[in-house]
Protein backbone atom coordinates (compact mmCIF):
# COMPACT_ATOMS: atom_id res chain seq x y z
CA UNK A 1 0.00 0.00 0.00
CA UNK A 2 1.39 3.61 -1.08
CA UNK A 3 2.18 5.64 2.01
CA UNK A 4 0.44 8.75 3.26
CA UNK A 5 2.26 10.86 1.50
CA UNK A 6 1.95 9.80 -1.94
CA UNK A 7 -1.93 9.16 -1.41
CA UNK A 8 -2.44 12.61 -0.02
CA UNK A 9 0.00 13.77 -3.53
CA UNK A 10 -2.19 11.82 -5.91
CA UNK A 11 -5.29 13.22 -4.03
CA UNK A 12 -3.84 17.06 -4.42
CA UNK A 13 -3.23 16.35 -7.91
CA UNK A 14 -6.82 14.89 -9.04
CA UNK A 15 -8.62 17.56 -7.23
CA UNK A 16 -6.75 19.62 -9.42
CA UNK A 17 -7.89 18.28 -12.16
CA UNK A 18 -11.14 18.14 -11.07
CA UNK A 19 -11.19 22.18 -10.84
CA UNK A 20 -9.95 22.47 -14.47
CA UNK A 21 -12.38 20.01 -15.73
CA UNK A 22 -15.14 21.11 -13.93
CA UNK A 23 -14.13 25.02 -15.25
CA UNK A 24 -13.96 23.78 -19.15
CA UNK A 25 -16.96 21.82 -18.18
CA UNK A 26 -19.17 25.13 -17.55
CA UNK A 27 -17.39 27.63 -20.10
CA UNK A 28 -18.13 25.35 -23.21
CA UNK A 29 -21.75 25.00 -21.76
CA UNK A 30 -22.11 28.85 -21.73
CA UNK A 31 -20.46 29.05 -25.62
CA UNK A 32 -22.92 26.49 -26.66
CA UNK A 33 -25.77 28.08 -26.28
CA UNK A 34 -24.61 30.88 -28.54
CA UNK A 35 -23.38 28.03 -30.96
CA UNK A 36 -26.61 26.17 -30.57
CA UNK A 37 -28.93 29.24 -31.13
CA UNK A 38 -26.97 30.13 -34.32
CA UNK A 39 -27.38 26.84 -36.03
CA UNK A 40 -30.62 26.28 -35.01
CA UNK A 41 -32.11 29.66 -36.56
CA UNK A 42 -29.95 29.21 -40.00
CA UNK A 43 -30.89 25.59 -40.77
CA UNK A 44 -34.02 26.48 -41.81
CA UNK A 45 -33.50 29.11 -44.31
CA UNK A 46 -30.66 26.78 -45.27
CA UNK A 47 -32.43 23.74 -46.06
CA UNK A 48 -35.47 25.73 -47.75
CA UNK A 49 -32.51 27.50 -50.42
CA UNK A 50 -30.89 24.07 -51.00
CA UNK A 51 -34.19 22.34 -51.95
CA UNK A 52 -35.50 24.84 -53.90
CA UNK A 53 -31.65 25.61 -55.98
CA UNK A 54 -31.89 21.52 -56.61
CA UNK A 55 -35.48 21.56 -57.65
CA UNK A 56 -34.72 24.51 -60.23
CA UNK A 57 -31.63 22.58 -61.53
CA UNK A 58 -33.58 19.43 -62.14
CA UNK A 59 -35.95 20.84 -63.83
CA UNK A 60 -33.34 22.48 -67.03
CA UNK A 61 -32.45 20.92 -69.65
CA UNK A 62 -29.10 19.58 -69.50
CA UNK A 63 -27.53 22.33 -72.34
CA UNK A 64 -28.70 25.03 -70.25
CA UNK A 65 -27.59 23.55 -66.96
CA UNK A 66 -24.94 25.59 -64.84
CA UNK A 67 -21.45 25.00 -65.25
CA UNK A 68 -21.80 24.32 -61.09
CA UNK A 69 -23.87 20.66 -61.50
CA UNK A 70 -21.59 19.00 -64.57
CA UNK A 71 -20.85 16.11 -63.73
CA UNK A 72 -17.43 14.94 -65.18
CA UNK A 73 -15.82 11.57 -64.65
CA UNK A 74 -14.12 11.45 -61.30
CA UNK A 75 -10.36 11.75 -61.39
CA UNK A 76 -9.88 14.31 -58.89
CA UNK A 77 -11.35 14.53 -55.11
CA UNK A 78 -11.15 17.13 -52.86
CA UNK A 79 -12.70 16.36 -48.92
CA UNK A 80 -12.88 19.53 -46.96
CA UNK A 81 -12.29 17.59 -43.60
CA UNK A 82 -13.72 20.76 -41.35
CA UNK A 83 -12.80 19.80 -37.46
CA UNK A 84 -12.15 22.05 -34.36
CA UNK A 85 -8.59 23.39 -33.81
CA UNK A 86 -8.57 22.05 -30.14
CA UNK A 87 -9.15 18.68 -28.40
CA UNK A 88 -10.52 17.39 -24.97
CA UNK A 89 -13.62 17.35 -27.03
CA UNK A 90 -13.94 13.03 -26.80
CA UNK A 91 -14.23 11.22 -29.95
CA UNK A 92 -15.09 14.83 -31.84
CA UNK A 93 -12.08 15.11 -34.21
CA UNK A 94 -11.23 11.40 -34.54
CA UNK A 95 -14.62 10.89 -36.09
CA UNK A 96 -14.40 12.83 -38.74
CA UNK A 97 -10.82 11.74 -39.53
CA UNK A 98 -11.69 8.41 -39.24
CA UNK A 99 -14.40 9.04 -41.74
CA UNK A 100 -12.08 10.49 -44.44
CA UNK A 101 -9.93 7.98 -44.07
CA UNK A 102 -12.11 4.97 -44.59
CA UNK A 103 -13.33 7.13 -47.86
CA UNK A 104 -9.91 7.74 -49.05
CA UNK A 105 -9.11 4.02 -49.01
CA UNK A 106 -12.96 2.49 -49.71
CA UNK A 107 -15.26 5.24 -51.50
CA UNK A 108 -12.18 7.29 -53.64
CA UNK A 109 -9.64 4.32 -54.02
CA UNK A 110 -9.57 4.45 -57.23
CA UNK A 111 -9.08 8.47 -57.30
CA UNK A 112 -6.72 10.78 -56.39
CA UNK A 113 -7.73 12.62 -53.34
CA UNK A 114 -6.47 15.84 -51.55
CA UNK A 115 -7.91 17.40 -48.52
CA UNK A 116 -8.77 20.88 -47.42
CA UNK A 117 -8.20 21.52 -43.73
CA UNK A 118 -10.67 23.72 -41.88
CA UNK A 119 -9.67 23.18 -38.02
CA UNK A 120 -6.00 22.55 -36.82
CA UNK A 121 -6.41 19.04 -36.05
CA UNK A 122 -7.78 17.49 -39.29
CA UNK A 123 -4.84 19.72 -40.55
CA UNK A 124 -2.41 17.80 -38.28
CA UNK A 125 -3.79 14.39 -39.01
CA UNK A 126 -3.49 14.77 -42.78
CA UNK A 127 -0.69 17.44 -43.60
CA UNK A 128 1.91 14.75 -43.58
CA UNK A 129 0.20 12.81 -46.97
CA UNK A 130 1.20 15.91 -48.40
CA UNK A 131 -2.35 16.65 -50.39
CA UNK A 132 -3.53 19.28 -47.82
CA UNK A 133 -3.97 21.95 -50.07
CA UNK A 134 -4.99 24.70 -47.79
CA UNK A 135 -5.38 25.11 -44.26
CA UNK A 136 -8.34 27.41 -42.55
CA UNK A 137 -8.13 27.10 -39.04
CA UNK A 138 -7.91 30.30 -38.86
CA UNK A 139 -11.76 31.11 -39.73
CA UNK A 140 -12.66 30.07 -35.76
CA UNK A 141 -11.10 33.38 -34.82
CA UNK A 142 -13.82 35.20 -36.40
CA UNK A 143 -16.27 33.09 -37.44
CA UNK A 144 -18.59 34.98 -39.86
CA UNK A 145 -20.64 34.54 -43.10
CA UNK A 146 -18.16 36.76 -44.99
CA UNK A 147 -14.97 34.38 -44.01
CA UNK A 148 -16.50 31.15 -44.90
CA UNK A 149 -17.63 32.54 -48.51
CA UNK A 150 -14.25 33.38 -49.41
CA UNK A 151 -13.42 29.33 -48.84
CA UNK A 152 -16.27 28.51 -50.49
CA UNK A 153 -15.61 30.81 -53.86
CA UNK A 154 -12.15 29.47 -53.33
CA UNK A 155 -13.62 26.07 -53.75
CA UNK A 156 -15.98 26.90 -56.72
CA UNK A 157 -13.28 28.45 -58.97
CA UNK A 158 -11.28 24.88 -58.50
CA UNK A 159 -14.32 22.93 -59.68
CA UNK A 160 -14.78 25.65 -62.37
CA UNK A 161 -10.72 25.33 -63.46
CA UNK A 162 -11.45 21.37 -62.98
CA UNK A 163 -8.99 21.39 -60.80
CA UNK A 164 -10.98 18.79 -59.15
CA UNK A 165 -14.01 16.98 -60.37
CA UNK A 166 -16.31 16.27 -57.03
CA UNK A 167 -15.91 18.27 -53.79
CA UNK A 168 -17.17 16.85 -50.49
CA UNK A 169 -17.58 17.83 -47.21
CA UNK A 170 -17.43 15.78 -43.68
CA UNK A 171 -18.54 17.50 -40.40
CA UNK A 172 -20.12 16.64 -37.31
CA UNK A 173 -23.31 17.71 -37.78
CA UNK A 174 -24.74 19.13 -34.36
CA UNK A 175 -28.10 17.13 -33.18
CA UNK A 176 -27.42 18.15 -29.05
CA UNK A 177 -25.15 18.44 -26.51
CA UNK A 178 -24.61 14.21 -26.18
CA UNK A 179 -24.97 13.16 -29.52
CA UNK A 180 -22.51 14.24 -32.97
CA UNK A 181 -23.11 13.21 -36.17
CA UNK A 182 -20.29 12.48 -38.67
CA UNK A 183 -22.15 13.78 -41.90
CA UNK A 184 -20.67 13.74 -45.51
CA UNK A 185 -22.35 15.85 -47.78
CA UNK A 186 -21.48 16.62 -51.92
CA UNK A 187 -20.54 20.41 -52.44
CA UNK A 188 -19.41 20.06 -55.89
CA UNK A 189 -21.64 19.00 -58.75
CA UNK A 190 -24.82 19.96 -57.33
CA UNK A 191 -27.00 17.18 -56.86
CA UNK A 192 -30.40 17.38 -58.40
CA UNK A 193 -33.59 16.03 -57.01
CA UNK A 194 -34.32 13.57 -59.05
CA UNK A 195 -38.44 11.67 -59.24
CA UNK A 196 -41.81 13.94 -58.77
CA UNK A 197 -40.01 15.66 -56.23
CA UNK A 198 -38.23 17.57 -58.65
CA UNK A 199 -41.74 18.41 -60.47
CA UNK A 200 -43.78 19.39 -56.96
CA UNK A 201 -43.20 22.72 -56.86
CA UNK A 202 -45.81 25.41 -56.88
CA UNK A 203 -43.53 28.44 -57.54
CA UNK A 204 -43.70 31.62 -60.17
CA UNK A 205 -40.47 31.97 -61.53
CA UNK A 206 -39.52 35.70 -62.47
CA UNK A 207 -37.60 36.50 -64.57
CA UNK A 208 -36.15 33.15 -65.60
CA UNK A 209 -35.36 29.66 -63.94
CA UNK A 210 -31.74 29.66 -65.40
CA UNK A 211 -31.65 33.50 -64.40
CA UNK A 212 -32.54 32.43 -60.73
CA UNK A 213 -30.42 29.67 -60.67
CA UNK A 214 -26.97 31.47 -61.62
CA UNK A 215 -28.66 33.84 -58.94
CA UNK A 216 -28.93 30.91 -56.20
CA UNK A 217 -26.28 28.77 -56.83
CA UNK A 218 -23.07 30.80 -55.50
CA UNK A 219 -25.48 32.18 -52.44
CA UNK A 220 -26.27 28.72 -51.95
CA UNK A 221 -22.93 26.79 -51.90
CA UNK A 222 -21.46 29.98 -49.51
CA UNK A 223 -24.36 28.71 -46.99
CA UNK A 224 -23.86 25.39 -46.96
CA UNK A 225 -20.59 25.34 -46.03
CA UNK A 226 -21.45 27.91 -43.80
CA UNK A 227 -23.42 25.75 -41.85
CA UNK A 228 -21.14 22.83 -41.83
CA UNK A 229 -18.86 24.99 -40.19
CA UNK A 230 -21.21 26.15 -37.69
CA UNK A 231 -22.67 22.92 -37.29
CA UNK A 232 -18.91 22.03 -36.01
CA UNK A 233 -18.50 24.80 -34.27
CA UNK A 234 -21.79 23.94 -32.11
CA UNK A 235 -20.60 20.14 -32.22
CA UNK A 236 -17.46 20.89 -30.61
CA UNK A 237 -18.80 22.47 -27.87
CA UNK A 238 -21.40 19.91 -26.83
CA UNK A 239 -18.47 17.36 -27.09
CA UNK A 240 -16.48 19.36 -24.79
CA UNK A 241 -19.02 20.10 -22.74
CA UNK A 242 -19.87 16.37 -22.13
CA UNK A 243 -16.35 14.94 -21.91
CA UNK A 244 -15.77 17.29 -19.45
CA UNK A 245 -18.22 16.49 -17.54
CA UNK A 246 -17.77 12.88 -17.70
CA UNK A 247 -14.50 13.79 -16.80
CA UNK A 248 -14.85 15.49 -14.10
CA UNK A 249 -17.42 12.55 -12.71
CA UNK A 250 -14.41 10.25 -13.28
CA UNK A 251 -12.27 12.62 -11.07
CA UNK A 252 -14.97 12.89 -8.61
CA UNK A 253 -14.63 9.09 -8.15
CA UNK A 254 -11.08 8.98 -8.25
CA UNK A 255 -10.64 11.54 -5.62
CA UNK A 256 -13.16 9.36 -3.06
CA UNK A 257 -11.55 6.45 -3.76
CA UNK A 258 -7.96 7.64 -2.84
CA UNK A 259 -9.69 9.80 0.13
CA UNK A 260 -11.46 5.76 1.47
CA UNK A 261 -7.46 4.54 0.91
CA UNK A 262 -5.86 7.19 2.29
CA UNK A 263 -8.19 7.33 5.76
CA UNK A 264 -7.65 3.17 5.62
CA UNK A 265 -3.90 3.96 5.60
CA UNK A 266 -3.86 6.50 8.07
CA UNK A 267 -5.94 4.28 10.36
CA UNK A 268 -3.28 0.90 9.93
CA UNK A 269 -0.73 3.46 10.84
CA UNK A 270 -2.48 4.68 14.04
CA UNK A 271 -3.17 0.75 14.87
CA UNK A 272 0.38 -0.27 14.34
CA UNK A 273 1.52 2.74 16.48
CA UNK A 274 -0.28 1.78 19.79
CA UNK A 275 0.50 -1.70 19.00
CA UNK A 276 4.18 -1.04 18.84
CA UNK A 277 3.35 1.12 21.99
CA UNK A 278 1.52 -1.47 24.13
CA UNK A 279 4.03 -4.06 23.14
CA UNK A 280 6.92 -1.82 24.64
CA UNK A 281 4.92 -0.88 27.75
CA UNK A 282 4.52 -4.91 28.47
CA UNK A 283 8.20 -5.61 27.64
CA UNK A 284 9.17 -2.91 30.28
CA UNK A 285 6.52 -4.46 32.83
CA UNK A 286 8.24 -7.81 31.97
Amino acid sequence: MANLKEIRNRISSVSSTMQITSAMKMVSAAKLKKAQDAITAMRPYSDKLTELLQSLSATLDADSGSAYATQREVKKVLIVIITSNRGLAGAFNSNVIKEVTRMTSETYANQEVSYLAIGKKGNDAFVKTNNVIANNSDIYDNLTFENAAEIAEMLMAKFINADFDKIDIVYNKFKNAATQIVTKEQFLPIVPVEGEAANNSDYVFEPSKLEIVEELIPKSLKTQLYKGIRDSFASEHGARMTAMHKATDNATELRDQLKLTYNKARQAAITNEILEIVGGAEALNN
